[in-house]
């Protein structure tokens, strides 16, 4: 018969009948209690991830993927690349370039891979067998669960060619003549303002009131709604620069409030342009252009008898062309900030682009067309090289869901976190791919042809922007304005080779300003 007072009584939990469990609940004061059975285990843990990373990094032919000696247990390269992001990457990106190298991000493995053909290759997956895009902890807070970030398989096919319809010809012209007057309006105003500014954040409310009016057209029009429009917008921006909490008084609660204030708003401005566009009235703004596809799709969904797609929902379209708006703000953003220092600091590239267009242009203040702005030859060379010197997002994360393989010899691990790096794709093929040459691209070097594979800006497969042209114009109509109605300087105070900003596109670290109305 067992006593009641044995040790290993038969009425305890059977997890506490080990000694060393029976040590691990003494008080902590006691030694040997529960901080020290907590330091091994944490000490376990540490040697257990680094003999895990080891592994994963390991290479057929008893080889390694480069990359530091070992990963700082738990927190990795987090500290460094918080500290001095641009160092960080560049750093990596000597590890192995072009190829692949290796890392830790808060107990994650990383794979960053520098090689372009590599990146294309990433970039042609987007499905729960392969690989996925790696989102943001506050992504779906902030953007929503049926965001189109998220989205894979048939239903992110059919509803990326249903986008056909907004990108034609018939409708960038559309979009070019909003895009110009509002540029031309925002540049007005800042002639108005006397001495040094960063220019990013003027760019930035220039974008958002762009792309509300292309985007949603005539049906966002009261003051109050575009001055809390563009609030919104500020809050889901800063909410990705905020720790990842959504409690109210947050920056992410703020960022989701103001998600779906847009949101209601475009679900009433979808309704009203699938009104606007029924009674036969002309696109005027991409949302009528969506909304005629869209009626379409139910029309021949009801022919077939079948149900239409989600996607033809006022709801759905809202949550579709916020994302159009989310995702061409800041990378817009970015690619406008850098048009505008670089051309400060390339006065003679400047100056082509000023005698193209009062070439093309002899009278500067007639609107700028779709058919004009397709002769910008020189100045679209620009935008070009300014996209590739310095693309907007330097990396899109993708996660592996299952053992991957990035080349011959290696095999990411599941669960690895792979970073295409587009910045470095950009920087291979190309002649003296470090110099800003906008002659690259011109009709005699054809360098965008040669390299096209390398040019990863707006990314590949699945992956692509189906925005591009619409953002390309963007650019070249606010240079084309800025070029022959303005005149500015720059004062750098540091390195934009060693220098930049990464919020989390790139910026240059300082755009300092001055800027006046051309004589």
């Amino acid at each position: 018969m067992v006593s009641m007072n044995d040790t290993y009584s038969i009425k305890e939990p059977l997890s506490l009948q080990a000694p060393f469990f029976s040590q691990l609940v003494q008080t902590p004061s006691i030694p040997g209690g529960w901080w020290t059975g907590m330091g091994a285990v944490l000490a376990l843990y540490c040697i257990y991830e680094q003999i895990s990373f080891a592994a994963s990094r390991r290479r057929a032919g008893f080889k390694a993927v480069p990359g530091p000696q070992y990963a700082v247990p738990l927190v990795g390269c987090v500290i460094a690349m918080v500290r001095n992001p641009y160092q960080f990457w560049e750093d990596q990106r000597k590890y192995s370039f072009p190829g692949l190298s290796w890392n830790s991000l808060c107990g994650k493995f990383m794979i960053f891979t520098t090689d372009a053909a590599i990146s294309r290759r990433v970039f042609s997956y987007n499905d729960p067998e392969t690989l996925l895009m790696a989102v943001h902890p506050s992504g779906k807070n902030i953007l929503g669960e049926s965001n189109l970030a998220f989205m894979h398989g048939p239903p992110h096919k059919a509803i990326r060619k249903s986008f056909l319809s907004l990108f034609t010809r018939k409708a960038l012209a559309t979009y070019v003549e909003l895009q110009d007057g509002i540029i031309r309006e925002h540049l007005r105003e800042w002639q108005q303002i006397e001495g040094e500014r960063e220019i990013r954040l003027f760019v930035r409310d220039l974008n958002v009131a762009t792309s509300r009016s292309v985007f949603a057209g005539p049906y966002v029009e009261s003051t109050e709604e575009k001055e809390k429009f563009g609030k919104a917008f500020l809050d889901m921006t800063e909410g990705f620069l905020a720790l990842p909490i959504c409690i109210p008084g947050t920056a992410v609660w703020r960022a989701r409030r103001g998600r779906l204030y847009i949101l209601d708003l475009l679900e009433k401005a979808a309704a009203r342009s699938k009104t606007a566009m029924k009674e036969g009235n002309s696109p005027r703004c991409l949302m009528d252009f969506w909304a005629q596809r869209c009626l379409e799709e139910i029309k021949e969904a009801a022919e077939q008898q079948v149900p239409p797609h989600q996607h033809t929902t006022d709801r759905a379209m809202a949550d579709t062309i916020m994302d159009f708006l989310f995702a061409s703000q800041d990378a817009t953003t970015a690619a406008v900030v850098w048009v505008t220092v670089l051309m400060a600091d390339y006065p003679d590239v400047l100056q082509k682009v000023r005698e193209e267009q009062r070439r093309l242009r002899p009278d500067i203040n007639a609107p700028i067309t779709g058919e004009v702005l397709n002769e910008m030859v020189y100045t679209r060379q620009v935008v070009k090289e300014v996209l590739r010197f310095r693309p907007p997002a330097p990396m899109v994360p993708q996660i592996a869901q299952k053992p991957f393989r990035l080349t011959d010899d290696y095999v990411a691990p599941k669960g690895a976190l792979i970073m295409p790096s587009i910045v470095a794709a950009n920087m291979q093929g190309f002649s003296n791919p470090s110099v800003f040459d906008p002659d690259r691209f011109s009709p005699e070097r054809k360098e965008d042809i040669k390299f096209q594979k390398n040019f990863l800006t707006f990314g590949h497969g699945p992956h692509y922007c189906v925005g591009k042209d619409y953002a390309v114009n963007q650019i070249i109509c606010y240079l084309a304005n800025l070029s022959t109605s303005c005149e500015w300087t720059r004062r750098k105070t540091k390195s934009d080779e060693a220098d930049w900003l990464y919020l989390p596109t790139i910026y240059p670290a300082d755009a300092l300003i001055t800027l006046k109305a051309a004589v």
